[in-house]
C-alpha cells in the first residue's frame, strides 16, 4: 500500500527547500525542530490538568510530568509514558498532546518521564544498561510505590511509549517482571527492540523503509551516533528483543506502521511474545510512516492510535 494521502499531503505541507532534514542539525537544533513539531499539528481537542514534579533518581533529578483527568471514580489506571526521539532528542513538552488525550479519553493518571538522552548520557564502552533505563526504572518503581498519592491504581500499571520510548517500555516490562512488580499492560509503539548493527540485515523492513519518510536511513544513523559510543547493543537493556525468555510478562498492545523501517523488529518481537504464552494484540497501521502518533488532528490514523492506546488503558482491571 502507498503512503496515506493525508500523510502525503502533510509532509508536502511541512516541505521547505531551505530547510535543513533534522539528521544534518547540531543535536541542539534537532531538539528544537523535534519540539515544534505539536504546534504545527493543532489541539487534539482533550486536556487534563498536569503538574511538573521532580523525583529522584540514582543518576540525579529526573523531572516528570503528572496529567490527572478531572471525574471518574475510585483508583484509576496508572500508565509510565516513555517518549519517542532515537534516545537523544524529545521531552516533556514534545509528547504532552497525546498525553492529555490519551488520560482524557482513558481516565487514567499519567506519568511522562523526562530521561536522561544521548549524546550527553551516550550508552559506551563498559556500561550495563544505558543511563535512560536507569532513568526509566527509577521513575516507574517511584510511580507504583506513590500509586495512592497519585491517585492510581499499583495494580493497575501500564508502561506505554513510542519508538526509543516503545523500547525503554519493553525494557521497563521485563525489569517489572523479574522484580515481581504487577504491571497490567505495556503498549509499545513501532518499538525498536533489537538495536545491533546487524538487525538492519535481519529484518527487511530496513531495506523496504530505508527512504520512507521521517525515519529514513540518514536519521536511523545519526539516532544511532548520538545514542550510542560502543555499549554492548546486544544486552537486552539495549535490545529487549533478544532477551530469551518472555514467558509471564504482562500483555501486550503492539502497534507498527507499514511504511516504518522498525515495522517488522515490533512484529517479531510482538509473535515472540505470543509464542511465550504473552497476550498480544498487533495492530499494523498501513499507510502510515514511522512517528504518525504526534500527527493527529491532521492525519486521522493517529487520532485514531490515540484512541485505540487509551481504550485499552482504560480496559486494564476489567
Amino acid at each position: 500500500m502507498t503512503l496515506h494521502p493525508q500523510i502525503v499531503e502533510l509532509l508536502a505541507a511541512m516541505e521547505r527547500p531551505d530547510r535543513p532534514r533534522i539528521h544534518e542539525l547540531p543535536i541542539e537544533a534537532a531538539r528544537q525542530v523535534y519540539g515544534a513539531m505539536p504546534g504545527f499539528m493543532g489541539d487534539l481537542g482533550h486536556d487534563a490538568p498536569s503538574e511538573d514534579r521532580t523525583i529522584d533518581g540514582p543518576l540525579g533529578p529526573i523531572p516528570i510530568r503528572v496529567y490527572r483527568p478531572d471525574g471518574g471514580d475510585g483508583p484509576r489506571p496508572l500508565v509510565v509514558f516513555y517518549h519517542g526521539g532515537g534516545f537523544c532528542i524529545g521531552d516533556l513538552d514534545s509528547h504532552d498532546r497525546e498525553c492529555r488525550a490519551i488520560a482524557a479519553r482513558s481516565g487514567a493518571t499519567i506519568v511522562a518521564v523526562d530521561y536522561r538522552m544521548g549524546p550527553e548520557h551516550a550508552y559506551g564502552p563498559g556500561q550495563t544498561r544505558p543511563a535512560w533505563i536507569d532513568d526509566a526504572w527509577a521513575a516507574f518503581t517511584w510511580v507504583a510505590d506513590h500509586a495512592t498519592e497519585l491517585g492510581g491504581d499499583a495494580d493497575r500499571m501500564v508502561v506505554c511509549g513510542d519508538s526509543a520510548g516503545g523500547n525503554i517500555s519493553a525494557v521497563v516490562a521485563q525489569l517489572a517482571a523479574g522484580d515481581g512488580r504487577p504491571l497490567a499492560l505495556q503498549v509499545l509503539i513501532y518499538p525498536a527492540t533489537d538495536v545491533r548493527d546487524e538487525a538492519m540485515e535481519l529484518y527487511p523492513s530496513y531495506a523496504e523503509n530505508a527512504d520512507a519518510p521521517i525515519l529514513e536511513r540518514p536519521v536511523l544513523d545519526y539516532f544511532r551516533d548520538n545514542s550510542r559510543t560502543g555499549g554492548d547493543n546486544a544486552s537486552p537493556r539495549m535490545s529487549p528483543g533478544l532477551t530469551e525468555d518472555l514467558a509471564g510478562l504482562a500483555p501486550a498492545l503492539v502497534v507498527t506502521a507499514e511504511h516504518d523501517p522498525l515495522r517488522d523488529d515490533g512484529e517479531a518481537y510482538a509473535e515472540r511474545l505470543r509464542a511465550a504464552g504473552v497476550p498480544v494484540t498487533l495492530r499494523r497501521y498501513d499507510g502510515m510512516p514511522h512517528g504518525f502518533l504526534s500527527f493527529g488532528p491532521v492525519v486521522d490514523d493517529a487520532v485514531a492510535l490515540v484512541a485505540e492506546v487509551a481504550d485499552a488503558i482504560a480496559a486494564t482491571g476489567r
